[in-house]
């Protein structure tokens, strides 16, 4: 299934996903209808039609599958989307830009010896889980760097990432192929000036909750949640490629750049 002037060969096999809001089901139903649909194991590549969280969900869910994602704006911010359009979908997939992105690499120990391995595309963020502020230990590369921060919680983004949550609590926008990730405190208490750092991409760094009975920190990779923290690294896997798919004009590298200009 082809429309006139499509390359027919160019992603043939496609899989779309849904939110599962109305608006997204039903541009999900007249695509089918259009193009075909096949399982996303199967697909060239996988339409998510949708907002950001479920083009964080959809990357999370086919990590490591070598699918390009190209997805379709059918949310409310759709920073990592593309404008909704459904003529000729094979073609602007064949001449969408590509985008590489690698996730963090999180892995964590809790209070009760429970551990905890996940992926975060965005960032890995600790957060405290009670009234009680939090006190954290910051190593890099396993040199103490930051004794005790007192705050209600830090982060670590991915360039891909710095323009969500890390700005947010005001951290740095990083160009998407920066070698590098943001460390970002969330309401810093003490170094009350502390900023954060901009830290080398191939950095591994080391999270310890000081007091970590009496003020529970939670650790929050994109969607999971870890709760009861004691320690955690957080490091980028260089060996896993993510692939999204961006309109020429509108690629991901290009919407970082436009956020740093307002």
């Amino acid at each position: 299934m082809s429309d006139v002037g499509e390359a027919p060969n160019s992603f043939k096999r496609l899989a779309f996903l849904s939110s599962g809001t109305p608006e997204a089901e039903e541009a999900r139903v007249r695509l089918v209808g259009k193009y075909g649909d096949v399982p996303p194991e199967d697909a060239d590549c996988i339409v998510a039609l949708g907002g950001d969280g479920l083009m964080l969900r959809t990357l999370h869910r086919f990590m490591g599958a070598g699918k390009p994602i190209y997805g379709m704006n059918r949310g409310s911010v759709g920073f990592l989307m593309n404008e909704y359009r459904e003529g000729n979908l094979r073609k602007r997939i064949a001449g969408a830009k590509p985008s590489i992105v690698h996730p963090l690499l999180l892995r964590a120990i809790n209070t009760h010896g429970d551990e905890f391995t996940a992926h975060a595309i965005n960032e890995v963020s600790l957060l405290r889980q009670s009234s009680q502020i939090a006190k954290i230990r910051i190593l890099v590369n396993g040199q103490e760097r930051m004794p005790e921060l007192v705050t209600d919680g830090v982060l670590v983004a991915t360039p891909a990432g710095s323009t969500a949550y890390n700005l947010s609590a005001n951290g740095p926008i990083l160009p998407l192929d920066a070698p590098l990730m943001a460390l970002t405190p969330i309401s810093a208490f003490r170094p009350r000036r502390w900023r954060g750092a901009l830290l080398p991409d191939l950095a591994k760094v080391r999270l310890e909750v000081l007091e970590a009975e009496k003020r529970p920190v939670s650790v929050v990779a994109d969607h999971d949640e870890f709760r009861d923290a004691l320690h955690v690294e957080v490091e980028m896997d260089h060996a896993t490629d993510l692939v999204l798919l961006h309109d020429p004009g509108h690629s991901l590298e290009e919407r970082i750049l436009r956020e740093q200009f307002g």
